[in-house]
């Protein structure tokens, strides 16, 4: 079966997919994502949806959406940081896409109130005001690897009682690169893109996505990771988190409205004051917790750790304010 199919029998499947049976996070998880390692990585996302708010008029009505909200705790950090500024509470909605019910239980508890919906395409229309992390990365992709005979699809087969990498039989693709080179594509991903384009082109508002990867595909990047470790993508399917390198700039493409241009995400949290924030918090802090505080604001912002593996873009409607933090395409 091609890639895509494998990816999404082993995250989505409801009886036994990785997503449908377990909560992958924190320390007793597999992996740790930004709202999990500090408060001050949904407080700035908060704040940052607040003055993109005002920048557009204040709406007095709009969908506040978080598309695969881990726990709960970004949209209830964000929504924390948010209620200083008047109004912004009030005005939205809070409705959360997910597809595992162990963790829509988890989100329930943490965000009171919101509506879940299954896809993008569910939300009501309206102005909308999206934030994505995390989410992309964990989107089925197809790979295509360059042979002597063309371009062949990557897929999974079995022999010998495990399973194996193959290749079908030549394709059409429009794309020059050296023998054994690798692209992948990401159908789902660009789908949503363009429903989220749709929604801010027509009603206003705006996306955030922050995710690991680059502006186009680069290579091989499917990867396992269990246990906080990698892990090869074919052993134990079901029991692992397969991810992908997104790509930007499909993304872009595929929402037809106004990208900012691709920003670490280290140099968004610093433009956004998350240092000034760190030594806010570390004034009550000693010890232990003083330690785990400032090796968080590291993880976050550091180049040799998520700073700049993880990138940032933003989508808004082409005559919107520019957001803050985050500079237009040139």
């Amino acid at each position: 079966m091609p890639v895509a199919d494998y990816m999404a029998e082993c995250l989505f499947d409801p009886d036994h997919g990785y997503y449908a049976t377990r909560d992958p996070l924190g320390c007793a998880g597999d992996f740790i994502t930004a709202p999990e390692v500090s408060q001050m990585f949904g407080e700035l996302l908060g704040l940052w949806l607040v003055q993109v708010w005002m920048d557009q008029g204040r709406p007095e009505r709009f969908v506040l959406a978080e598309l695969g909200p881990g726990r709960g705790t970004l949209m209830a950090d964000m929504l924390r940081a948010a209620r200083a500024v008047p109004g912004f509470a009030a005005a939205a909605e809070v409705h959360l896409v997910e597809a595992s019910p162990v963790l829509r239980e988890l989100q329930a508890r943490a965000v009171p109130g919101a509506v879940f919906h299954d896809s993008v395409a569910d939300l009501p229309e309206g102005p909308l005001f999206l934030v994505a992390n995390e989410f992309f990365d964990a989107l089925p992709i197809r790979q295509f690897q360059r042979t002597e005979a063309g371009w062949c699809e990557r897929q999974v087969g079995a022999a010998d009682g495990r399973l194996i990498w193959g290749l079908a039989p030549p394709t059409p693709l429009a794309a020059d690169a050296p023998i054994g080179h690798i692209v992948e594509t990401c159908a789902p991903g660009e789908a949503i893109a363009q429903e989220i384009g749709r929604r801010i082109a027509a009603h206003g508002g705006a996306a955030l996505i922050v995710d690991y990867g680059d502006g186009e595909s680069r290579g091989d990047t499917f990867q396992a990771i269990s246990g906080h470790a990698y892990a090869d993508p074919l052993e134990a399917p079901g029991t692992a988190d397969l991810t992908a390198h997104v790509a930007f700039a499909p993304l872009a493409r595929a929402a037809a409205v106004q990208a900012s241009a691709l920003t670490p995400q280290g140099v968004f949290l610093e433009r956004l004051g998350i240092t000034g924030r760190a030594q806010a918090l570390a004034k009550g802090l000693s010890g232990d917790a003083l330690q785990n505080h400032i090796a968080a604001h590291r993880r976050l912002t550091h180049p040799d750790e998520m700073g700049t593996l993880f990138k940032v873009m933003a989508l808004t409607q082409p005559a919107a304010p520019a957001p803050p933090a985050l500079e237009p395409l040139p």
